[in-house]
């Protein structure tokens, strides 16, 4: 796994708006009406936008609708439960109209990514250098207070028992990502809440899935974290983290591989 740079000048030139209708986003939220408004303005006009909501108690649905997003309502908490919805109705879309999207990209809610920055993110797919671009917030530049120590240092943990199981050189979890879509439909994703983007990366690290990092900018999210603002929050995505590494880790060990297609 190689990285690059996202703000290179040859970004511009291999990704043009004709190729950001191939792109479809979704982004999971739960109360995030403060900070939603801003992903949606910053976002390239792309494909499809899809704001799956997961529980609100607050106006965040309305506020995607406002601003174009398709909507779908997943009322089972959890991150992995709420891409999972959004992945379901991107695919019923497939089906009805015949015509996929190319390129996936998942996006958190809560202004802490650069959604700008989307473009560069699916660059290496469309110029064929990648199958899978994970955004780096340890790569890139951390606003001071982005990710508190316990983030940091739970993600340094995963990445490097990632590469002591599958030798993968992940350097982040990151939740801005960018995935060809027949690649992720092999990958059969099934995480319903804080073990998704540590499964997907060891699925694609298991299926040979062609993987880039980008350094991206990480910036102080709106609203407080249901992960990293709470202890709770914090032991439980951890445990799970690393329960899930040790799940498919004990798999590879007995020569198992995770459920995926080829």
């Amino acid at each position: 796994m190689m990285s690059l740079d996202p703000l290179q000048p040859r970004v511009a030139a291999d990704i043009g708006r004709p190729h950001l209708r191939e792109v479809a986003v979704v982004i999971p939220a739960r109360n995030e009406e403060a900070s939603l408004p801003l992903v949606l303005r910053d976002l390239p006009e792309v494909g499809k936008v899809i704001v799956v909501d997961n529980g609100s108690t607050d106006a965040t649905a309305a506020i995607a609708r406002e601003h174009g997003a398709v909507v779908v309502a997943e009322s089972r908490r959890g991150y992995g439960a709420a891409c999972l919805a959004g992945l379901a109705y991107l695919e019923s879309l497939v089906e009805a109209t015949g015509t996929a999207p190319r390129v996936v990209v998942f996006l958190d809610a809560d202004y802490s990514d650069h959604p700008e920055l989307l473009p560069a993110l699916v660059a290496p797919i469309f110029a064929g250098e990648a199958e899978f671009v994970l955004g780096s917030r340890l790569l890139g530049n951390r606003e001071p207070g982005a990710m508190p120590p316990q983030s940091i240092y739970g993600n340094k943990l995963a990445c490097f028992l990632m590469r002591l199981f599958w030798g993968s050189r992940y350097t982040d979890l990151g939740p801005f990502r960018a995935i060809n879509y027949d690649a992720l439909r092999r990958l059969m994703m099934q995480d319903r809440n804080f073990g998704w983007t540590v499964e997907m990366q060891i699925k694609a690290a298991v299926a040979g899935v062609p993987t880039l990092e980008i350094p991206v900018p990480y910036r102080r999210r709106i609203g407080v974290s249901k992960i990293s603002g709470t202890v709770s929050g914090t032991i439980t995505a951890g445990a799970k983290i690393l329960y899930t590494i040790a799940r498919y880790g004990g798999k590879h060990w007995w020569g198992q591989r995770p459920h995926t297609t080829r």
